[in-house]
């Protein structure tokens, strides 16, 4: 069972880059979004990744990285945004097909869209045989870490593919939806979890053309 952390427990050097990662942020967000909200934002996703990490010292790191998507899912809520369509990739542990779908869209789109995923329980690891089936199509999601969703992720986006998360997935009025029938790679070996990345990479393919949205290779 993965031990909780909490933020008066950390030590210095932990106080130190949350304090860095706090100041990145406010630097890139300058104008975007407010201090309070980069702070509040920071220090939340701290505590989401806490309750399931097993090796504090990444702690910090993970909350910048998610606290910056959710800041930019804020801002384009809020406006600022660049006109590029955004999907979201739902599962239960965003361990597997979301990451596998998220790595297709972003490898084929290039910089012409945007994709994010998510879980509704999400899990410590990437799925190491996705990882593997995935870099046999040379594209790395190794780097890649689960998460959950948040309600500005989620209105940010212009289309949300849910993929086993039944009820657990978020239902905002408006959005797009659409779920994606898919075996669930958990517990599987390479070669099982073959046919379901390619199930993937096509349904991929078809949302790109769907979003006039050209896929690179």
């Amino acid at each position: 069972m993965a031990q909780t952390y909490h933020r008066d427990d950390l030590s210095v050097d932990q106080r130190l880059a949350l304090a860095t990662a706090a100041r990145r942020l406010r630097d890139e967000f300058t104008g975007v979004v407010g201090t309070e909200t980069i702070e509040r934002f920071l220090h939340t996703s701290y505590d989401q990744f806490a309750v399931h990490s097993t090796i504090a010292n990444f702690l910090p790191l993970l909350a910048e990285r998610f606290a910056r998507q959710r800041l930019h899912a804020l801002a384009r809520v809020e406006g600022h945004h660049d006109g590029r369509p955004v999907v979201l990739f739902l599962c239960v542990h965003n361990a597997g097909r979301s990451q596998m779908a998220m790595g297709f869209f972003q490898h084929l789109a290039g910089d012409d869209a945007l994709a994010w995923s998510g879980g509704s329980e999400f899990a410590t690891e990437i799925n190491p045989a996705a990882v593997a089936s995935m870099a046999e199509r040379g594209i790395d999601i190794s780097k890649e870490f689960p998460k959950p969703w948040t309600e500005e992720i989620v209105r940010a986006a212009d289309v949300v593919v849910t993929m086993g998360c039944g009820d657990a997935c978020p239902i905002f009025p408006g959005k797009r939806y659409l779920d994606w029938a898919l075996d669930d790679p958990a517990g599987q070996s390479v070669e099982d979890v073959r046919p379901i990345r390619d199930e993937i990479e096509r349904r991929v393919r078809a949302l790109l053309d769907e979003l006039s949205v050209p896929a690179k290779g």
